[in-house]
């Protein structure tokens, strides 16, 4: 097991009616601003419930977040803040709120010449606005660790600081009853995603980790497809394990003391920024053909992962990591999302722009060995079409 700091302050409120605990929490002279995306916290009772909660606060509100969080949306904030003197954010919504919300943090109390150096220029921040998180969609594991991603003229970048991990997280499964089948998709191929990220790398006898991590993604592959189902669309313990899932996929446990990869992740980047395809759609295309591509270097794992996640141990190795590869395309498939290029209307024209913008903007060594090179990311791109 490698060395490692584990820290992570963020109090957790867990299960239905804890959106309440928000009143005790937020400091009674806090100027609160609460944001949110497109206004559907207003139709399933969320926006209700917040509203109660800080009923004895002053507060305002910022609306708009959009599902990749555009840069000059979140800077729009900035005036509020300014006009109301505002030292508390909630964010009300799902990952990209929660991103979003992070961002305007930092860059309100942002000392230099523009925020989005912060992101383009990786400039330290220093200073931020306390934020806490309501979360109304399982996916992202933004409610409880300092990462966020921001999009800006086609440009998708991240950007990490422990002063914008949420002070506290509330984590009411029934507020996901109302999401579509889409996003509920989104939401566990994104935690699955996380959990692969800092799992299929190269063992260093990280026994405790790696159990978590199978065991998570154990949960996701059985109450994923449950989610889509009309029985489990009502069914508060599915949820409640999915949502509990997403939490732990990122909130630096699993990650602790293990290699950790995240090739996928800035390769799919590049496909948001781009063309604007959801997250974990373009990490469904992407991290089948990753596996594909770089099976030597993940070959002790991918087969750990055969054997504890998928049972398979029968036949030769080759066989058995292509039927590992071939189960967990199958898996995103039954969770309603694309594992192929051409499935969203890309093509071999499409590989070289996506390339000159992983070049744009330095990815050129990725993976857990730094050997992701844009001849292995051309290789990983070519394979998903």
């Amino acid at each position: 097991m490698l060395n490692f700091s584990l820290y992570n302050p963020t109090r957790i409120h867990f299960g239905q009616g804890q959106i309440e605990q928000i009143s005790r929490e937020i400091p009674a002279d806090a100027k609160v601003l609460v944001t949110y995306g497109g206004g559907s916290i207003k139709s399933n009772g969320v926006y209700q419930q917040v509203s109660e909660a800080l009923k004895n606060h002053q507060w305002f509100e910022f609306s708009g977040i959009e599902p990749n969080p555009s840069y000059h949306t979140l800077m729009r904030a900035q005036e509020l803040i300014k006009a109301h003197d505002i030292d508390y954010l909630l964010a009300v919504g799902g990952g990209s709120v929660v991103d979003g919300t992070k961002f305007i943090a930092a860059a309100a109390l942002y000392q230099g010449d523009e925020p989005w150096d912060i992101l383009a220029k990786g400039q330290e921040v220093t200073r931020a606005l306390p934020l806490a998180a309501v979360l109304t969609l399982p996916a992202t594991g933004s409610e409880s660790n300092g990462n966020s991603v921001v999009t800006r003229d086609g440009s998708k970048l991240a950007f990490s600081s422990p002063l914008v991990r949420p002070v506290f997280a509330v984590l009411d499964p029934q507020v996901s009853l109302s999401l579509s089948d889409r996003q509920i998709s989104n939401g566990v191929v994104d935690a699955f995603v996380h959990i692969t990220e800092q799992y299929l790398t190269y063992p260093v006898d990280a026994k405790v980790q790696d159990r978590f991590a199978e065991g998570l993604l154990l949960t996701l592959i059985e109450e994923g497809p449950r989610a889509l189902t009309e029985e489990g669309k009502t069914d508060l313990k599915v949820r409640g394990n999915i949502m509990w899932s997403a939490t732990q996929a990122l909130n630096g446990l699993i990650g602790a003391g293990v290699p950790q990869d995240w090739a996928t992740h800035m390769i799919g980047h590049e496909l948001t920024g781009a063309y604007g395809i959801d997250h974990a759609r373009t990490l469904s295309i992407v991290l089948p053909a990753l596996m594909k591509v770089c099976r030597e270097n993940k070959r002790e794992k991918l087969l750990q992962y055969a054997a504890r996640v998928w049972q398979l141990t029968a036949g030769d190795e080759e066989q058995i990591i292509d039927e590992a590869i071939r189960l967990t395309e199958q898996f995103f498939v039954k969770m309603a999302v694309p594992v192929r290029l051409n499935e969203v209307d890309l093509g071999p024209a499409e590989v070289e722009h996506l390339l000159a913008k992983l070049e744009q903007h330095g990815m050129s060594a990725l993976g857990e060995k730094g050997d992701v090179t844009l001849a292995v990311s051309r290789e990983i791109l070519t394979t998903a079409l």
